[in-house]
């Protein structure tokens, strides 16, 4: 019991950390190479500060643990939807921008609703791995082209970048490129290694307890992994910049599903684990909707509405352990 336990705990640190070395270096490489702010926020941000989850679902299908590597995906949104954005909301009510709530979030149901249907009838394919990742690409591509001629109306993606922004203030800090580049490098070893050991050390917790795997994604994968989310949210609440917690919550969720999400499909095509498609995925649809509502209700999310998403998370982490 102890070794998986200390397994998980260090790929946990190993992976979260060198995520942000990774975000760190990669932004200081690109902003040297001249790219512009809004396409580093766009992609370098977006694909950065996802790598921890991706790596562990691409390492969790690799070693044929298809429970784990979902788990997370759809864990991870429930902790973002749920937990990240309850917790926010409770230090300071967050301000909705109608235009990116329907877009994005919107995105990110439709997404969720496809891949719930696509799991329950022809199961996962490579090619529906492809179809969201070229959506993802296509997004990438709207989001660019529609902040370039309406800036005010900044995406989840925009808005993710500002939050870390806000929790980082080294983020920008000039250093010489080849300190930047090793920074990167170093940041890729951290995310391959922890994400490795936190995969070895959840399926020996998982055959230890005789916990499902799918039960280990959804839940102690998915808090890990989301770790960074939930900082970044809960810092930009407490300097009163809430209004970017809805979208660093929504960029993560699409980021999720389209990236991850894409790459577990064409890695590891097949059945995703009943646990996700009866409970997992059915529960992400009705907490997406009720997020829309709660948002789109009076144009904030409130210390209530808050406090329901988050005693709604705690209520499926009970019920999770005690269906166990």
């Amino acid at each position: 019991m102890l070794i998986p336990l200390l397994l998980l705990l260090a790929g946990f640190v190993i992976l979260i950390v060198g995520g942000e070395l990774l975000v760190r270096g990669a932004v200081r490489v690109a902003e040297r190479a001249g790219m512009s702010e809004l396409l580093i926020g766009l992609t370098i941000v977006g694909f950065g500060t996802s790598a921890p989850e991706l790596v562990a679902s691409v390492e969790a299908a690799r070693a044929g643990s298809p429970g784990i590597a979902w788990g997370n995906i759809v864990g991870s949104n429930l902790a973002n939807s749920l937990l990240i954005l309850g917790t926010a909301s409770l230090i300071l009510p967050v301000v909705v921008p109608r235009g990116p709530l329907w877009r994005d979030g919107g995105l990110a149901l439709v997404a969720t609703v496809f891949l719930w249907l696509v799991a329950i009838t022809t199961g996962i394919t490579v090619a529906i791995g492809v179809v969201f990742l070229m959506l993802l690409v296509g997004y990438l591509g709207y989001a660019y082209r529609a902040e370039q001629t309406q800036p005010a109306g900044a995406s989840a993606l925009h808005e993710k970048a500002e939050a870390l922004e806000i929790s980082d203030t080294h983020l920008h800090d000039v250093q010489p490129l080849w300190r930047s580049i090793l920074v990167l490098l170093f940041g890729i070893v951290l995310i391959v290694l922890g994400g490795r050991w936190l995969v070895e050390g959840a399926v020996d917790l998982a055959r230890l307890v005789g916990m499902s795997e799918a039960v280990i994604g959804l839940t102690v994968i998915a808090i890990g992994t989301s770790l960074p989310e939930l900082v970044t949210s809960v810092i930009a609440a407490y300097k009163g910049a809430s209004a970017v917690a809805l979208g660093n919550v929504l960029g993560s969720n699409i980021f999720n599903l389209l990236l991850i999400g894409g790459v577990t499909a064409v890695i590891a095509p097949g059945t995703i684990p009943h646990e996700i498609t009866n409970f997992g995925l059915p529960v992400l649809i009705v907490a997406s909707v009720l997020l829309l509502i709660f948002a789109a209700t009076g144009r904030r999310i409130t210390r209530i509405e808050g406090g329901i998403l988050l005693v709604t998370y705690l209520a499926l982490l009970v019920y999770n352990v005690v269906a166990v």
